[in-house]
């Protein structure tokens, strides 16, 4: 294991589970919850370093804007807000609620927090996420020497070196942000069997930017799952259209529908992060095919945006909805229409009831991860257990069942082993063809 740097956190917890490798930190400081100050356990009063109590944001409400705002009026710096954070997620992570959404903090937070404050003072900020603390989900790739671990929630992945930062990573840093630690997952991003709630707000890309732990998240969808949690938690999740975000870095299902996206409390806050992430990657060729220039997504946030916009209301998806969600629904169409949108209501494609029958997806996502996967593990530098690819994966659980298969939940890596048995073969380049013309070609209507 490394050795953390100077203030920060330490390990106290990796649970049986092989979900939890969380590096606390208790620190003798003032911190701030809610806007509101309080002392930590054996603290007796403040370092007169950080910033007055009154200066803080709410941490539960501060947009990504008003976070800036604060730090260029030099209201309160990087370094405290990372020190306020670090102690939000020290109060509920493995404490009081025991939420579990954060799997690892950042050892080298506070040193690139005290380095970006200082560059801010020299040359200004580089722009709206300069200095602002930002967690990513534990299948995103972080350089291994600023001390942080990518398992994907995988004791056969701890402590596994990659080459480089993940592509969205590397972008996040040059806009300025501090990776202030690793998001929580069901493990292998829900795809190595039937876990409970895989898709609910447990998962800490949504919680921690639900409940103020983090200034917003990097979530990755292959099927749901920058959407679902994001519905579940009242954030705003963004699952931009595969390719609009490198993938390159990011531990795989399908590279056919994987996609990396911001998770935030606002649409403002998303579209910063976005705008941040989003571009050409040379090492992810479904890149390649968007625009050379990212547009700035915060400018399309107009008053009169959605003046003239078409947008069609997919009735079928909803038949088995909530009633409370369907009711939130329809009354945010109502709004979208007051503001000049033209809402047709129902579109429902004609091909609908094919689509949802369809096993196709299931064929082209089994197939893609033995691919996928095992050209990720091929490519780290270092990768401690001996795994290889995925029939070692599953061999390594089942070698390992205290930790990887624990009951009464985690028992199951049926998905994984219909992984492993099949084939790039004519069956599924046929999945694939069919998957891409009801998906894209009868998947859709114009009215």
């Amino acid at each position: 294991m490394h050795e953390p740097a100077e203030g920060a956190p330490t390990v106290e917890e990796r649970t049986t589970m092989g979900r939890i490798s969380l590096r606390l930190i208790l620190f003798s400081a003032l911190t701030l919850v809610l806007g509101v100050c309080f002392t930590t356990s054996g603290t007796t009063q403040a370092p007169s370093t950080l910033a007055a109590p009154s200066m803080f944001p709410d941490l539960y409400e501060a947009s990504i804007a008003e976070l800036q705002d604060g730090l260029e009026k030099g209201h309160f710096t990087s370094v405290d807000l990372v020190k306020a954070y670090f102690a939000r997620i020290e109060e509920v992570n493995l404490q009081g609620p025991a939420l579990r959404a954060v799997i690892e903090t950042n050892p080298s937070a506070l040193k690139q927090a005290s380095e970006l404050d200082l560059e801010r003072k020299v040359s200004g900020p580089r722009g709206p996420l300069h200095g602002i603390p930002i967690i990513v989900k534990d299948n995103i790739a972080t350089l291994h020497s600023e001390g942080m671990n990518t398992t994907a929630g995988s004791f056969a992945l701890l402590g596994s070196v990659v080459p480089r930062d993940a592509h969205v990573a590397a972008q996040l840093r040059a806009a300025g942000a501090i990776i202030l630690g690793k998001a929580n997952l069901s493990e292998w991003a829900n795809f190595r069997g039937s876990v409970p709630s895989g898709f609910s707000g447990r998962g800490g890309q949504a919680t921690s930017p639900a409940i103020g732990l983090v200034a917003g998240a990097l979530g990755s969808e292959t099927d749901g799952s920058i959407v679902s949690p994001s519905s579940n938690q009242n954030l705003v999740g963004i699952k931009p259209t595969v390719g609009l975000t490198s993938r390159a870095g990011v531990i795989p299902i399908s590279e056919h529908q994987d996609t990396v996206g911001p998770i935030c409390r606002s649409v403002a806050d998303a579209a910063v992060i976005l705008t941040a992430i989003a571009g050409r990657d040379p090492r992810d060729n479904f890149t390649l095919a968007q625009p050379l220039k990212v547009p700035n997504y915060l400018q399309a946030l107009k008053p009169d945006g959605l003046k003239g916009v078409r947008l069609g209301v997919p009735r079928k998806f909803f038949e088995t909805g909530n009633a409370n969600v369907l009711a939130a629904f329809n009354a945010s169409i109502d709004i979208i229409r007051g503001l000049g949108a033209t809402v047709v209501d129902p579109a429902d494609f004609p091909d609908f009831d094919e689509l949802r029958a369809s096993d196709n997806e299931t064929i082209v996502l089994d197939t893609d991860f033995k691919v996928d996967v095992n050209q990720y593990i091929s490519e780290l530098l270092d990768v401690p257990t001996g795994v290889k690819n995925l029939a070692d994966l599953i061999a390594f659980n089942t070698a390992h069942a205290d930790e990887e298969l624990v009951k009464p939940f985690w028992t199951d890596q049926s998905t994984f082993i219909a992984s492993e048995n099949t084939t790039v073969d004519q069956a599924y380049f046929d999945a694939l063809a069919a998957d891409k013309d009801l998906g894209a070609t009868r998947g859709s209507t114009r009215r």
